[in-house]
């Protein structure tokens, strides 16, 4: 059975979606943050300390996935819920994002076909197409697969954009004529850079191909500026079905989680709360803390007192700083046990403020304790 999406509730003073997805007899609230699984594993966690955090779907990775194991292990496992252990929604990206950013050397070749580039592994000369990035997600077997797109430079010219476009649109149909897992949504990708022509054009025409739902891509290729970031969802946005999930890709600042759910979103992921852990880093109502520093070395509280993750709850920033400095894993373990319920919470907080209706003076006090004077919201 596929995910079944149902809207609730918008916010009366901004576009803000309160909904509910149904799976498996479980219902998960949106708007929600998704953490990242790369290789079918939230790294340093376990599917149980995953689901201790009140997480809903995590997303796996495609392009990994297809290189170490293969799909076809994963299939002969039963699927990535079965190889993983986990029994909640899993979404699978289509490996293009990475296609552009991981290839050896960023030498690629695009083609209409697709791409040719050579593994971040061993050197090895791949080519993936939009439908063998399908044909990988539905043997993974994933609850949301993604359409395979072109991820273009962030300052991309406008005409090679437009060609961009164009193509992911091909690329787009094609994916869906080979998708055959009747339990698999199959999302599109809205893309257009910061040219609202170009997201006009590409959010109407996925949207004529009817698709279970809609991501917009390009606005996690760490060039742009907030300002470009939030004008891509709002070009994006008015062109896209009330009644089916969107979905913006790559982005995990919690400010950026709370701007992208005023215009509209309704699903986040980004790898940030582990990739922060791993260097010692904390979040907080009061903005990032760096653990590494010598002034937490006697800091026998908490991260945060008011938090009720496990690490919280049972551990001090002193203790957790001797693990970091001494390169203890679990010291990595913690923080991102930490992080990921961090961001899981700001989005419980963001949907009890959706059913009040004050979604807007909450963004205003978060980012005064978070930001202090550093952020000025849109």
């Amino acid at each position: 059975m596929k995910l079944q999406f149902t809207l609730q509730k918008v916010e009366k003073h901004s576009k803000a979606r309160l909904g509910v997805l149904t799976y498996q007899g479980k219902e998960y609230e949106t708007p929600m943050f998704m953490p990242v699984g790369t290789q079918a594993t939230v790294k340093t966690l376990s599917p149980e300390e995953i689901k201790d955090l009140h997480a809903g779907i995590i997303l796996a990775n495609t392009y990994h996935l297809w290189l170490r194991p293969g799909e076809d292990i994963v299939s002969l496992a039963g699927g990535l819920h079965s190889f993983m252990n986990y029994d909640g929604p899993i979404l699978t990206d289509s490996g293009g994002y990475q296609v552009f950013s991981l290839a050896k050397n960023k030498k690629k070749d695009i083609t209409e076909e697709g791409v040719h580039f050579k593994s971040h592994i061993d050197g090895k000369s791949l080519f993936l197409t939009p439908e063998l990035s399908i044909q990988i997600q539905n043997k993974l077997d994933s609850d949301i697969a993604m359409s395979f797109d072109e991820c273009p430079p962030a300052k991309a010219g406008y005409d090679y954009l437009k060609k961009s476009v164009l193509r992911t649109l091909r690329w787009a149909q094609r994916g869906k004529a080979v998708h055959q897992n009747p339990n698999q949504m199959l999302f599109g990708i809205v893309q257009g850079g910061a040219y609202p022509d170009l997201r006009a054009l590409s959010a109407q025409k996925t949207v004529e191909m009817d698709f279970d739902g809609y991501s917009i891509g390009g606005v996690a290729n760490d060039h742009e500026s907030k300002e470009e970031m939030y004008q891509a969802i709002d070009y994006s946005i008015p062109y896209l079905p009330e009644d089916k999930l969107r979905y913006l890709m790559g982005i995990g600042e919690p400010i950026d989680l709370i701007e992208g759910v005023i215009r509209g979103i309704d699903l986040f992921d980004c790898v940030s709360p582990t990739r922060l852990a791993r260097h010692g880093h904390a979040m907080s109502k009061f903005g990032k803390i760096n653990l590494k520093n010598r002034k937490y070395q006697a800091d026998f509280t908490p991260i945060d007192a008011t938090c009720d993750c496990y690490a919280c709850k049972h551990y001090t920033k002193a203790y957790i700083r001797h693990l970091i400095t001494s390169s203890e894993t679990f010291g990595a373990r913690l923080l991102s046990i930490h992080n990921i319920r961090f961001l899981v919470h700001l989005m419980e907080e963001i949907r009890a403020h959706i059913q009040d209706d004050t979604l807007l003076s909450f963004r205003d006090e978060f980012v005064k304790n978070y930001y202090g004077d550093k952020y000025e919201s849109k």
